[in-house]
């Protein structure tokens, strides 16, 4: 078939562990749009929806740290984390480990691709299902960009990725959805947790929201470190996830929200 729905969504744990704190209209907004989103997502049918983070050691460590990673079993189990810090319950979340292997083959053509039998999602991944698939009805093909530990993948392997998840897409009959998770600006467990560079945020999705793909791949690691923290090397999932749909994008909702540490960010992308 082809790429029914891409999106592109925050996941701190904040977001649910401590959703109260934010002021009040910031919340019900962030909410709102997540509630949009779902919406949007279910609506175009998918029949596996690819989700894209950014793995916070929960199943890698620097003894063996794949650039890119696919899993592909029949089911997940999430949150690894402890269920009432990030107050969403422990569940089992459908996967389809043929579908995934023929996808993994098609990526594979082009890209490097790790793949795992094993996987357990932590808030990288439960954080948008809470919003997205609430009732546990979608089948999930989790994926996997090294965000963490240095050295980290290029920029424009990032895009590639996303062309080779677009590509394995269109290879195969089944339809099928992406919505790739992350941060922009955010400094996560440091003692600037918190802070939020909302100009850095907002010139970084205007670029994204365009599609402008040399506007995105002039950002360096560096760089990206001083102006948005650790937690802004996550912007590869936005790219990978631009590259896929190739459109421009679709704001529904940007808001530094400190008590969540993070700039939250909900917004798809047109299917070119």
């Amino acid at each position: 078939m082809s790429l029914v729905f891409t999106g592109v969504c925050s996941h701190a744990p904040g977001i649910t562990g401590r959703e109260e704190r934010a002021p009040k209209d910031q919340r019900d907004a962030l909410y709102g749009a997540y509630a949009e989103m779902r919406d949007a997502l279910h609506a175009a049918r998918p029949d596996a929806v690819i989700i894209i983070a950014a793995e916070h050691f929960a199943n890698f460590f620097m003894n063996n740290m794949p650039a890119y990673a696919v899993g592909m079993a029949q089911s997940y189990q999430g949150p690894i984390e402890d269920p009432e810090w990030l107050r969403i319950p422990a569940r089992t979340q459908p996967g389809n480990a043929e579908l995934s292997k023929r996808l993994i083959a098609e990526m594979l053509q082009t890209v490097d691709v790790a793949y795992c039998e094993e996987w357990q999602f932590d808030h990288g991944i439960m954080v948008p299902l809470h919003f997205l698939d609430p009732e546990s009805k979608l089948t999930v093909i989790p994926a996997n960009i090294n965000c963490q530990g240095p050295p980290l993948t290029p920029l424009h392997r990032a895009w590639a990725f996303g062309e080779a998840i677009r590509r394995a897409a269109d290879s195969v009959p089944e339809r099928i959805a992406l919505v790739a998770t992350g941060g922009i600006s955010h400094w996560p467990a440091t003692p600037d947790s918190g802070r939020i560079n909302e100009e850095w945020d907002r010139t970084f999705l205007d670029k994204w929201l365009a599609n402008d793909r040399d506007g995105m791949m002039d950002y360096t690691d560096a760089d990206t470190y001083a102006e948005a923290g650790q937690g802004g090397f996550e912007i590869r999932t936005f790219i990978a996830a631009a590259a896929a749909a190739g459109g421009p994008g679709k704001l529904r909702f940007y808001a530094p929200i400190p008590i969540y540490a993070v700039g939250c960010t909900v917004a798809e992308m047109e299917i070119a």
